[in-house]
């Protein structure tokens, strides 16, 4: 798996040692608000060998670091999804909460949007957001997501916001 870069971030492939830098965005109850829960230590690393075992295909979540203090903020990246039926590849997103309001998510999405588009050639990925999580469904917007519909997706409804082809 590639690292990507912005003007801010890198965008890097997690290892196991990233697990307790994780938990302080995986295991917060506010910032995984959206999610079917929080995380314990044992749930983080299954999740990042999940990510590790991904990145040989060319996709996964990625760390998020910040390039002036080299802290690790979060996660982003294409993953493939099966939504009713039919792979979709999904850009997602999620960052500590301490460092909500900055324009990270916005910006390392943007990133694997790229990414995206230009080395994996899905042209329309998809990004799978809670109806009620409206920061996210505002950076899916920043990057000009269109929302598409709303579909039952493991157990919540979820937004699909459409990332339509850069022509």
């Amino acid at each position: 798996m590639v690292t990507l870069e912005t003007t801010r971030l890198l965008l890097r492939p997690l290892t196991l040692d990233d697990t307790d830098p994780l938990l302080a965005l995986w295991a917060d109850p506010e910032a995984m608000r959206w999610y079917p829960a929080p995380l314990d230590r044992e749930g983080m690393t299954d999740r990042i060998r999940r990510q590790i075992e991904r990145y040989a295909s060319g996709v996964g979540q990625l760390g998020i670091v910040r390039k002036n203090s080299g802290a690790l903020i979060g996660n982003c990246g294409p993953v493939w999804q099966d939504v009713d039926g039919a792979q979709q590849l999904e850009i997602g997103y999620s960052i500590r909460r301490d460092q909500w309001g900055h324009g990270y998510a916005t910006e390392a999405a943007s990133a694997a949007l790229s990414y995206a588009r230009e080395t994996l050639h899905v042209l329309d990925p998809i990004s799978l957001i809670r109806p009620g999580n409206l920061a996210s469904r505002r950076v899916a917007e920043k990057n000009g997501a269109r929302l598409e519909k709303t579909v039952f997706w493991r157990g919540f409804d979820h937004c699909i916001y459409r990332y339509p082809s850069a022509k």
